[in-house]
């Protein structure tokens, strides 16, 4: 008697999660950055009795810790990657990470247009001169974490597909878009100061600086918007793009009298996806036809169930 060998059967769940990505480094080396900066800006401002240093200093704090999750989040997923407890892996974890980004991102937001109004409604002295140096600091610092975090630049994963998203990053590395768009938004409300305390100095208009934090409050909470809606689309468990739900869909009914009856595609992880579906045929082919006409979508994880259909017409 023939004996089956499970094993040649079974396949790892890990989906390349288990490899150190370059994006966990790159936002390890933006953490360290950020918190020197926060450690120098904190005791200069103690040594010079600056409270715009002081305070941009315990603001970089509050962005350290923010990217400190992300850095938790990649090595929980690598570590995590083999686990048999995650069905389809731990690249959920990334989405997860996005998604916590993105609610921190909001509350600094929130905090921002708070205190804005209140320098509206108050004015405070300002020393334009501290405050102007701090925000170049911070921008040029700012500038080096964007530059290492480089969100449009490459995945550590093999996957070609070439379908269109919709948003570019909707399906990527959500965990490293929201890293980066804490650098940005930090980046952003830095030429934003700059602009307004160079006219607070040189024109008198004091009023600028809360008006511009307001704007880049808004604009955060949209930025910070767009990432919840995206990663709670993958934690949700959302279909995955139409492009690649048509594409499965052509190539199944490309084979005889095929049609597709039934289609999951999800999310597992930064571009990847799995699939679940049912074909109906008069005299449907083997599972492994199917497979093999989807081989080249490179789907991290595909089930097919096939169905004689009873009928005249499927």
């Amino acid at each position: 008697m023939h004996k089956h060998n499970l094993a040649e059967h079974q396949h790892d769940h890990s989906f390349g999660m288990d490899r150190r990505q370059k994006a966990e480094s790159r936002t390890l080396i933006v953490v360290i950055l950020t918190i020197v900066t926060m450690f120098v800006e904190v005791a200069a401002g103690l040594a010079f009795g600056s409270m715009a240093l002081l305070a941009d200093g315990i603001h970089m704090a509050s962005h350290a810790a923010a990217l400190g999750i992300g850095v938790v989040v990649y090595v929980l997923a690598r570590r995590l990657a083999g686990n048999p407890r995650f069905s389809f892996g731990s690249g959920k974890f990334n989405a997860l990470g996005g998604y916590s980004s993105a609610l921190l991102l909001a509350l600094f937001a929130l905090v921002m247009a708070y205190e804005s109004v209140a320098h509206l409604l108050v004015p405070i002295t300002i020393n334009f001169d501290y405050a102007i140096a701090v925000a170049v600091i911070g921008l040029v610092v700012n500038g080096i974490s964007i530059a290492l975090l480089n969100v449009g630049g490459d995945h550590d994963h093999d996957h070609s597909h070439s379908h269109d998203h919709g948003d570019s990053h909707a399906h990527g590395d959500h965990n490293l878009r929201g890293a980066f768009l804490h650098v940005l938004a930090d980046a952003m409300t830095s030429v934003l100061a700059i602009i307004a305390l160079g006219f607070g100095k040189y024109m008198g208009l004091v009023w600028l600086d809360p008006v511009m934090g307001l704007v880049g409050a808004a604009v955060i909470l949209w930025w910070s918007a767009g990432l919840i809606k995206s990663t709670s689309a993958v934690l949700l468990d959302h279909q995955g793009p139409a492009v690649l739900r048509d594409k499965i869909r052509e190539r199944v009914e490309s084979i005889g009298d095929s049609k597709v009856a039934d289609l999951h595609l999800w999310s597992v992880g930064p571009d990847i996806f799995a699939a679940e579906l049912i074909v109906i045929s008069h005299d449907p082919g083997t599972a492994g036809v199917y497979r093999e006409a989807l081989n080249d979508l490179k789907l991290a994880h595909l089930v097919v169930e096939t169905r004689v259909c009873p009928g005249a017409a499927c």
